[in-house]
């Protein structure tokens, strides 16, 4: 009896940036890299890439050859990665994932009370999550590490 080897199909070309997700996240994997470190190689900034990295944000196209060459991915991903996606979730409310949903409470808890301060210090308006940066870090605390998330958005007054 002779034993036949078969080799693998080529894995079918990206077409969605859902499968482009899916090929980022198995080559991280397979390549022992962080989302700190993928940043790091792209000269991009940590929060912004990591977003983008899970479908947020569209690349610009250098950053997107860069990183298909970091992570060893298709040629075809790269247009794919320079798309502007469809943002954020159509999950069910409230999300399920913990971490997710802890932040989600916090705004359900605290959420009112920032935009009447915002309305008190600014005016009539929103803070604009397109001008937007994002900074996540560490607090040393007695009682334990502590995360500090530093939203800074536009304020855009409302025009009537």
């Amino acid at each position: 009896m002779t034993q036949t080897i078969s080799t693998p199909a080529p894995a079918a070309s990206p077409t969605t940036r859902q499968h482009v997700t899916d090929l980022i996240l198995v080559a991280k994997r397979g390549l022992g890299l962080s989302y700190t470190a993928i940043a790091e190689a792209l000269g991009t900034h940590r929060v912004w890439t990591t977003s983008a990295l899970l479908g947020q944000h569209p690349f610009p196209a250098a950053v997107a050859e860069k990183l298909c060459t970091l992570l060893e991915l298709p040629g075809a991903c790269s247009p794919i990665l320079q798309e502007v996606p469809m943002r954020g979730s159509f999950e069910t409310l409230p999300p399920t994932d913990p971490t997710i949903y802890r932040l989600y409470e916090a705004l359900q808890v605290y959420g009112p009370a920032l935009k009447y301060l915002i309305h008190e210090d600014f005016g009539d308006g929103i803070m604009s999550a397109i001008n937007f940066d994002l900074q996540l870090g560490r607090v040393p605390a007695e009682d334990g590490e502590r995360v500090q998330i530093i939203l800074t958005g536009k304020f855009l007054p409302y025009k009537w």
